[in-house]
């Protein structure tokens, strides 16, 4: 008998363990690893290869002012932009045992951005992330 599935994972499913404690006021999360590609011509007009040059990666953590708060007085020197960490985000599937985890390895934050405006009932921050890999499903 095949059983069909329609859980998805969900936004409440989602922990990110951050400089060894839970993020709990992550508004958003995103992260890429991408790979330069190109390709490799002869005497055609037609490609002959595909060519595959240097990997990148790069996300953005969406916080709450007063988790970001929250880091920075736990930060060596209250400087974020000068520490290195891993970032574990986890998927878990409520229906399940099913987790999915992927690990960022040696994330550095770039910039720190605050703004807020007239009106605003709080205050998100998105901090850019940089980091050299990026193992899924750990």
């Amino acid at each position: 008998m095949t059983v069909f599935r329609s859980q998805e994972y969900e936004w409440s499913n989602l922990s990110v363990l951050m400089l060894g404690r839970f993020i709990t006021g992550i508004q958003g999360i995103s992260y890429t690893a991408q790979q330069e590609k190109t390709f490799v011509y002869g005497q055609t007009a037609n490609p002959r290869a595909i060519q595959s040059g240097n990997r990148r990666y790069e996300g953005e953590i969406r916080l709450l002012q007063s988790e970001l708060e929250a880091l920075i007085a736990a930060a060596p020197k209250k400087d974020l932009l000068s520490l290195n960490f891993d970032l574990v985000v986890t998927y878990a599937d409520k229906e399940s045992t099913e987790v999915v985890t992927d690990l960022l390895k040696f994330c550095e934050i770039s910039r720190i951005p605050k703004s807020m405006s007239q009106g605003d009932g709080f205050m998100e921050i998105s901090l850019p992330i940089l980091f050299m890999g990026v193992r899924y499903q750990r």
